[in-house]
């Protein structure tokens, strides 16, 4: 073999709990994964409204309307793909596969029927792009008794372990998740609870904006102790790892049982909001991880000033930074890891971490659709 030969190409694709848009990104995986290009495809606003609709915990949806959304959105994640390769220049033939983590809807892993359920028809998204699809991460590790998720601190094992240094890799999307990365001993990783998703969500009732741009809004505001301590309370957050969770849990119907009518200006909510996010991320590193010396930053979070601010105000222990800092685009660390599982499951090893998710072993993951005839 041509010792020259470049490393292969994989592209990952996921649409997280803030529902914002899709992260593509192409990858070249040699010794260390090289971001080759990427960009953030988001969706038309009446399918944007419909995934929020429909992920809601309450939100109710039929067999046609669930089979349309599944089709409609593996063809935006098909738009999204091949507006990637059009812009880097890259042939769909250059692409050794996809990877796929779709649009999640559903997210319940209790028993008695254990399920997570991610939307994006891959079949559609081989077809139109002519290239292999890996996808349905999740329900393998779910039939072996995991929850699922999360299923990045594999990928952040891989490429930001330390060989001395406790660290930890937090992805702030629209649910927080850590991951810890001992110098000695297991990766765990876990959800902390809401992270993007309900500032976003009030932020758009009360402004019309789909975020609060660098948590200026947070930062009006003045922390409500009170509805604070209310939310504090939820019992999800006292639960152990492995812990998972998702929009259909923490939405704008499970803060508005906290506000109980109370009047409280929208700023002050939104800083409390920031505050909770902050805090649970905080109290759980301190609990699970002690001694943590560096925390990794990545998703859409890491830009919000306002909670970088309170979670280092948090850690005064602990140096935060993003993942920039190592080399990864905190905006697409969870596409890379997408597309890094399609390579992991290719090659047939294990993609998730049975000491994150509660698996009763290693698996193999996802389902591979191979390469159909591209249209486009």
């Amino acid at each position: 073999m041509d010792s020259q030969a470049p490393a292969p190409l994989y592209l990952g694709l996921i649409s997280g709990t803030s529902a914002d848009g899709i992260d593509a990104a192409l990858v070249r995986f040699g010794a260390r994964p090289v971001l080759v290009a990427a960009r953030t495809v988001p969706y038309v606003p009446e399918l944007h409204a419909a995934v929020l609709a429909h992920s809601q915990q309450d939100g109710r949806i039929d067999l046609d309307t669930l089979g349309e959304l599944d089709v409609r959105i593996g063809h935006a994640f098909a738009d999204a793909a091949l507006a990637l390769l059009e812009t880097a220049g890259v042939a769909p033939s250059a692409v050794v596969a996809i990877g796929s983590h779709g649009q999640t809807l559903r997210h319940r892993v209790l028993p008695p029927w254990p399920f997570s359920m991610q939307v994006g028809d891959a079949a559609v998204l081989a077809e139109r792009t002519g290239i292999a699809t890996v996808a349905d991460f999740r329900r393998r590790d779910v039939a072996a008794g995991g929850h699922g998720a999360p299923l990045m601190p594999a990928f952040h094992a891989a490429v930001l372990a330390h060989p001395e240094e406790p660290r930890a890799v937090l992805n702030l999307g629209g649910i927080g998740n850590l991951t810890l990365l001992p110098p000695a001993g297991p990766v765990r990783g876990f959800d902390t609870g809401p992270a993007n998703g309900l500032m976003d969500a009030w932020c758009q009732r009360h402004t019309g904006a789909g975020y609060d741009a660098g948590g200026a809004w947070a930062a009006s505001g003045s922390i409500d102790d009170g509805l604070l301590d209310a939310l504090l309370a939820e019992p999800w957050f006292a639960l152990p790892p492995p812990r998972s969770t998702g929009r259909d849990q923490f939405h704008l119907g499970w803060l508005e049982t906290h506000l109980r009518g109370a009047v409280r200006a929208p700023a002050d909510v939104q800083a409390t909001l920031c505050e909770l996010s902050a805090r649970t991320v905080a109290d759980a590193l301190r609990r699970e991880q002690p001694g943590t010396a560096r925390l990794l930053v990545c998703g859409g979070g890491v830009h919000n000033r306002t909670l970088m601010a309170r979670l280092a105000a948090h850690l005064p222990d602990v140096e935060v930074a993003s993942t920039a800092a190592f080399g990864l685009d905190p905006d697409f660390v969870e596409a890379m890891g997408f597309a890094w599982l399609a390579r992991e499951t290719l090659a047939g090893r294990p993609g998730n971490r049975p000491e994150v998710t509660g698996a009763r072993g290693p698996r193999v993951l996802g389902a591979i659709h191979p390469a159909g005839v591209p249209r486009d």
